[in-house]
C-alpha cells in the first residue's frame, strides 16, 4: 500500500519483496520469523544508495542483513538495484535510528554498520549525530554481547568526537586507523558509493571497531 505524500513514482519500492513495510513487527524476530533461520543480523543504518549493504549480502549468504534508510527516495534508489526476485538475506526499511528500539529487541544484532553518516559539524547539532552518547545507548541495547559497530567517516572531526563517545559509552575500541586504505585493515573492505568518491579525491578514510561489553 503506498503512504500518504509519497510520489506514485516511488510504489515501485512497495512491492519490491526486499521491503519491509512494517519493521516494528519483526521487532525481536528478525531471524525467526522474517529470515526464517538462524544467522547472525546486521545493521545498516543510513543505507544511502545501497552499494555497500547488497555487496555484503552477495558475499555473504549466512548472515542477514538489514538496510535502514530515513529518506524514501535514497531507499528507492537502493531498491533499484536489487532484483526483481529479490535477495534472500536482505531486508530494506524506511526507517529512523531513533526509534530503533521499536524495531529490534535487546541483543538481537550482531554488527551496526555506520558508513559516512552526517557529521553534523556544528556545536548545536551534535545530539543528531549517529555516534552520540544518546545513540550509543540505543545500540548497546540492540546489540550482542560483544557486538560491534564498524564506523568509516572521511571527516576527522566528527571521528575524534565518535571516539571520544564510545570510550564514554562503555564501548572498547580496535583496529582504529586514519588512513584506512593505506592500511592492514584494506583487505577486505567493501566500499560505499560516498566512499569511492573520497578515494578518488585523495581524501582519508577514518575507521573502528567498537566492540559492546555488557558485563
Amino acid at each position: 500500500m503506498r503512504l500518504r505524500n509519497v510520489p506514485k513514482s516511488l510504489d515501485f519500492v512497495f512491492i519490491h519483496p526486499n521491503y519491509v513495510n512494517q519493521p516494528e513487527n519483526f521487532c525481536g524476530k528478525w531471524a525467526e520469523e522474517y529470515f526464517r533461520n538462524a544467522n547472525p543480523v546486521h545493521l545498516e543504518i543510513g543505507s544511502g544508495k545501497g552499494k555497500f549493504i547488497i555487496t555484503h549480502a552477495n558475499q555473504n549468504p549466512g548472515v542477514n542483513y538489514i538496510a535502514m534508510e530515513k529518506y524514501l527516495p535514497v531507499l528507492g534508489k537502493l531498491i533499484q538495484k536489487l532484483p526483481e526476485e529479490g535477495i534472500p538475506n536482505l531486508a530494506a526499511v524506511n526507517a529512523d535510528a531513533e526509534k530503533l528500539l521499536e524495531y529490534f529487541g535487546e541483543g538481537e544484532l550482531e554488527t551496526i554498520y555506520l558508513n559516512f553518516s552526517d557529521p553534523w559539524p556544528k556545536k548545536r547539532h551534535t545530539k543528531r549525530r549517529l555516534t552520540n552518547i544518546k545513540f550509543l545507548e540505543l545500540y548497546k541495547k540492540v546489540l550482542k554481547d560483544e557486538g560491534r559497530i564498524i564506523f568509516k567517516t572521511d571527516n576527522r572531526d566528527f571521528f575524534e568526537f565518535s571516539i571520544e563517545q564510545f570510550e564514554l559509552g562503555g564501548f572498547a575500541l580496535k583496529d582504529i586507523t586514519y588512513d584506512l586504505h593505506n592500511s592492514p585493515y584494506a583487505e577486505g573492505n567493501i566500499t560505499t558509493e560516498y566512499e569511492e568518491k573520497f578515494i578518488s579525491l585523495g581524501q582519508p578514510i577514518y575507521r573502528l571497531i567498537a566492540i559492546n561489553s555488557k558485563t
